[in-house]
């Protein structure tokens, strides 16, 4: 397991600051001794308990008392019982708080592989049997400080995507030089091949 370098209490922040601290960072998944998928963040949105579109708006669940638990631990759920989603527990205990990791690049593969929440965790074989994991405390599903420091004019930043409430915060966060973002803000083209970042 590689080296994590997070400051402390890195994940005991709001859900809108760790979000775009995440962009860059690596997400690695240990399927054996051999074999592992690793990637590059590119987009992240953050919820909180604060606003509607969050999943513990209301009250805590069976099914979202994980993202109530510790900071820097899986949440993981199924959306319209189709996908899994990977989101990490931030904030603190008792309060619902989370990002959702929406995309990742993966170096050498196709640059849409993982383009999606979705897609994500189909491409990593996340499913619900990750819920609850320590974030950087596990050996098959974790998160990897990033090599360089990213700056603000990396970044875009703008609203979350499929949600019918708090529509209008500006939650969601994507590497701007990245071709493997689900979506990209209106007007904002695509990086021509040579021109993304590789990393």
């Amino acid at each position: 397991m590689e080296e994590n370098l997070f400051p402390k209490n890195f994940f005991n922040r709001h859900s809108k600051l760790v979000a775009p601290d995440l962009i860059g960072c690596y997400l690695i998944k240990k399927n054996n001794e051999k074999d592992q998928v690793k990637g590059i963040i590119v987009e992240t949105e953050a919820y909180s308990q604060e606003e509607e579109a969050c999943h513990g708006f209301r009250k805590i669940t069976e099914s979202n008392k994980s993202l109530f638990g510790k900071p820097g631990t899986f949440y993981i759920y199924k959306s319209y019982g189709i996908h899994h989603c990977l989101n990490i527990v931030t904030d603190k205990e008792n309060f619902a708080s989370g990002v959702l990791i929406r995309a990742v690049f993966i170096s050498k593969k196709n640059e849409r592989l993982a383009s999606g929440p979705g897609l994500v965790t189909k491409t990593f074989g996340v499913d619900v049997s990750f819920n609850s994991l320590e974030v950087l405390k596990n050996k098959s599903l974790w998160i990897s400080q990033k090599d360089s420091t990213l700056e603000e004019k990396d970044l875009i930043q703008t609203t979350r995507i499929g949600i019918s409430k708090a529509k209008n915060i500006k939650w969601r966060w994507y590497l701007k030089n990245s071709r493997s973002v689900s979506k990209r803000l209106k007007g904002d083209r695509t990086p021509k091949l040579n021109n993304h970042l590789s990393f």
